[in-house]
Formats: C-alpha cells, sequence, structure tokens
C-alpha cells in the first residue's frame, strides 16, 4: 500500500503540474491541454470539480502512505537493550 500510495501522490502532482503550466491562458472556457494534446473544453464549474476529484485523490494517497507507516510502527517487533548485571539483577 505505500507504494501505491506514493505512486497516486506522484501522479496527481505530476498532472496537476502539467495541467497548470500548460494552461495559463484565461477566459470563460479551457481548453485543457497536456504535452501538447487536448483533452477537454471545459467551463469553470466543470474545473472546480475536476480539482476536488483531484484532492481527493491526493488525500487517498495520503492516507495509504499514512496508514501503512502506522501498521508498520505497530507490527514492529520491540526489541530491548539486554541488561548488565548478574541473575540477582
Amino acid at each position: 500500500m505505500l507504494i501505491l500510495g506514493l505512486l497516486l501522490l506522484a501522479a496527481v502532482g505530476a498532472f496537476t503540474g502539467l495541467v497548470i503550466a500548460d494552461n495559463l491562458s484565461g477566459g470563460p472556457e479551457y481548453t485543457v491541454s497536456v504535452l501538447g494534446q487536448d483533452i477537454a473544453t471545459m467551463n469553470m464549474l466543470a474545473v472546480f470539480c475536476s480539482g476536488l476529484a483531484l484532492a481527493l485523490i491526493f488525500c487517498a494517497g495520503l492516507s495509504a502512505v499514512a496508514n501503512t507507516a502506522v501498521h508498520h510502527r505497530r507490527e514492529r517487533p520491540r526489541t530491548y537493550a539486554p541488561r548488565s548485571g548478574g541473575p540477582g539483577r
């Protein structure tokens, strides 16, 4: 799950960065393009909803990474330093 979460985080970040970098022009209708390919023509509501969807995917990836980290921390065997001294201690 850690790799899947990190992959989701990286993919959403890269896609968002490419979309922002390739679409700096404004207007009532946006033609969204990534790497020179036109994907869709969207109005402001569609752009907002796609941003919400990307944020939810990002949060799902972040949650997967956090849950994996907590799971690995709980499942790690505890090791204690050996006591120095004799059997009477």
